[in-house]
């Protein structure tokens, strides 16, 4: 999950009191970027504020103030309603985590709160938040002035190898679903744990036909590229990363290889850059050992203490600094994947309170216009800087929804189980095989 939010300094520049303050000119770039925003949705495809509020304030949403410039936490996060307004966000895919140590009935339970949770902050602050579930409803939305909501499961262990879990997470609001987090699990392998199946198991692959069933977009963020490759060759709708940068650029397994970038061109699907420091700047991933090493020690050493360990890892972090990932590189990666795998195919999910500490210059989420002129700077033009904002992801919702409905047509709700399929728990798995 998360590392604690590093403290970062402002920096207060004190003109000369004799002399007026100069007249300032809008950076013409940032102007292009403020202008696409107000008219395409800028939609994210990954934000942990949900866990954070969970973390730090046990979903108790009397506690949190989104509306104010803090959220009245403890800790500050990096998101809010001001500098969401500020960043211009159109559309957030909230990301309802549920850790990969959390595993059978109390990971459905945690899941289903976290549904819970997104779908009562959206309601208790109406004038901000919409909760929407189709790309229509994201652009009435944007249209009516409000953010469109929508859910995004972090971590396919959480529906406890049941399609039956799958389809009420679904009815509850979810339109992704990751198919594995940190850990392999019975049916996929995860890009950061020992292989278990060489992608996906039969099993595997009958939840991505449930999902295109359903209308869910199956996210290979924190997939193995075996599981990548099998769930491009099993999904009959386009596929999402939904925070996932170049793995050329930055080899971390979490990133996607130029080989399944040039598949998306194919599948459809987008790529949804992240600002994950680690998985942004090769520097700062070669520094990450140590800092997960001590996140894992204080998680240890005080388990019911998350306040305790995020002050203690910010002590840490001060005591060793490391290199920063900055706002061009993140550009950097949208442009390797624009190259790639093409401008239809690339958008931004930023992992804002999943991170840690931002980029410089992407600290929080207030800062996409930013990001937005960079590129701009660099000649996108503005129909490109649409399709990244949110017309890819739009494109790619309409297409789900559409092979949803034949899908639903043709075939009813899967009653595969994982032990038809798959066989018992602990027996070898059938990878790559076909379900009935």
């Amino acid at each position: 999950m998360v590392v604690a939010p590093a403290l970062f300094a402002v920096a207060v520049v004190i003109g000369a009191a004799a002399e007026p303050p100069a007249a300032k000119t809008e950076d013409p770039h940032l102007a292009v970027a403020r202008r696409v925003l107000a008219r395409v949705p800028l939609i994210d495809g990954h934000n942990d504020l949900p866990w954070e509020m969970r973390e730090l304030a046990g979903n108790r949403l009397g506690r949190i103030d989104l509306a104010a410039g803090t959220t009245g936490l403890e800790d500050p996060t990096q998101t809010d309603i001001p500098r969401l307004r500020a960043g211009m966000v159109g559309g957030q895919f909230w990301s309802v985590y549920v850790p990969a140590e959390r595993a059978g009935n109390d990971a459905v339970q945690l899941l289903f709160e976290q549904i819970d949770v997104v779908q009562r902050m959206t309601a208790r602050w109406p004038e901000a938040f919409a909760m929407t579930g189709t790309a229509a409803e994201v652009e009435r939305a944007h249209a009516g002035g409000r953010i469109a909501c929508l859910i995004g499961i972090e971590g396919g262990h959480s529906i406890n190898d049941s399609l039956a879990v799958l389809r009420q997470a679904y009815a509850g609001g979810a339109r992704y679903m990751t198919l594995t987090h940190s850990r392999s699990n019975r049916w996929a392998d995860s890009a950061t744990d020992t292989a278990m199946h060489g992608g996906l198991t039969a099993f595997g692959r009958e939840v991505v036909r449930e999902m295109n069933r359903l209308g869910m977009l199956v996210d290979l963020s924190h997939v193995s590229t075996e599981t990548m490759a099998d769930a491009l060759d099993t999904s009959e709708a386009p596929v999402i990363f939904s925070h996932s940068s170049a793995r050329a650029l930055c080899d971390h397994t979490r990133n996607v290889p130029d080989d399944v970038l040039r598949r998306m061109s194919a599948n459809g699907g987008v790529v949804m850059v992240t600002f994950l420091q680690a998985f942004v700047s090769e520097q700062a991933r070669q520094a990450q050992a140590p800092a997960e090493a001590e996140w894992k020690r204080l998680s240890a050493l005080y388990p019911e203490e998350p306040k305790r360990v995020r002050a203690e890892m910010r002590a840490w972090q001060a005591a060793h600094p490391a290199p920063r990932a900055t706002l061009a590189q993140v550009a950097d990666h949208i442009e390797h994947v624009r190259r790639v795998a093409g401008v239809d195919h690339v958008g931004v999910g930023s992992d804002f309170d999943g991170m840690g500490e931002g980029p410089l210059g992407l600290e929080d989420v207030s800062c996409y216009p930013a990001l937005f002129a960079e590129l701009a700077r660099r000649g996108w033009t503005e129909g490109d800087l649409g399709r990244l904002a949110g017309g890819n992801v739009l494109r790619v919702m309409r297409r789900a929804e559409a092979v949803a409905a034949r899908l639903q047509q043709e075939r009813p709700a899967s009653d595969a189980r994982i032990e038809d399929l798959d066989g018992p728990a602990g027996a070898p798995d059938h990878t790559g095989a076909s379900a009935p």
